[in-house]
């Protein structure tokens, strides 16, 4: 299979990428740097434009500037905005001018989708939320929907919180835990739906290859767990004491409103993939910390 996927060159997509590849698929990305992607990605054809494309019959959009860079302010948010609703938008249009358009479209979306929930379990049939990251996702997620229309199967992974150690949350965590200053952040107890990126890389590949597939599906571990449980699960990986905690204040002082999504969470289960046989190979927090940090360089 031809598969052209945007944000290649990310956390998630240099994984996709090396999985594709060694399943024998033709893989392409659309960069603004082809040339620090050939360099990035050996056996990968770099983009420079939509146009460039062709034989496309897979696309992955991972495309999307991360929220959790920096404080947010007007441009930052117009920039979350352009980068996935703008990217998405070109997809489509792009997709509707083809001869012979891609037969499935993978776009990711977030678990931001639900919005702050406390304690309630969330699948796939849950309602949207109703700030800003929540909104952001339902106006990708209805973007990437107009594939449909084009008579491409269409698939949407609200991912999670995802576990690696080239990048991603789990990086940042790793050193003040390891010097022993790591712990709960604000009262901990807010929960944190999460996925070792080699799980969320094989539901993608999953979701490409599975014809009957489509429709949204939460990419996150079936066995959600709260703040708390996660840096005490983490110091205990890495024989640390975990208790320090972060204040809230602390967080929102530095982050802004971006620290609510820090200080807020979403109990989520993949409920579809799950009803529709996909396999977890880390189900638990423990074998995936376990893989990980046996493993550092994933």
């Amino acid at each position: 299979m031809r598969v052209l996927i945007t944000g290649g060159t990310g956390f998630i997509g240099q994984a996709l990428c090396a999985r594709l590849l060694q399943a024998g698929h033709t893989v392409s990305v659309l960069t603004r740097d082809p040339a620090r992607a050939r360099a990035q990605l050996p056996g990968v054809d770099a983009l420079a434009t939509l146009e460039e494309a062709s034989g496309v019959e897979a696309v992955v959009n991972l495309a999307g500037e991360p929220l959790m860079a920096g404080r947010w302010n007007a441009e930052r948010k117009a920039a979350f905005r352009a980068s996935r609703i703008g990217t998405t938008q070109a997809l489509i249009a792009w997709m509707a001018r083809q001869a012979a358009r891609p037969r499935v479209l993978v776009s990711g979306s977030a678990i931001g989708y639900y919005g702050p929930r406390d304690d309630v379990a969330l699948d796939e049939s849950a309602a949207p939320g109703d700030d800003f990251a929540a909104r952001l996702c339902l106006d990708w997620e209805t973007e990437a929907m107009q594939a449909e229309s084009l008579d491409v199967r269409t698939c949407r992974v609200r991912t999670g919180i995802v576990l690696g150690t080239e990048g991603g949350a789990l990086a940042k965590m790793l050193p003040p835990f390891r010097m022993g200053v790591g712990g709960p952040m604000g009262d901990g107890r807010q929960w944190m739906s999460w996925i070792h990126r080699d799980d969320l890389v094989s539901l993608v590949q999953w979701l490409l290859e599975r014809d009957q597939a489509g429709g949204a599906y939460n990419g996150t571990a079936p066995a959600p767990v709260t703040n708390r449980d996660f840096a005490r699960a983490l110091g205990k990986a890495l024989h640390r004491p975990a208790v320090l905690p972060t204040p809230a204040f602390a967080l929102t002082l530095g982050f802004g409103e971006m620290a609510q999504l820090l200080l807020t969470g979403q109990r989520v289960l993949p409920a579809h993939a799950l009803a529709e046989g996909f396999t977890f190979r880390f189900p638990t927090l423990e074998t995936a910390l376990e893989d990980l940090l046996r493993s550092p360089a994933r």
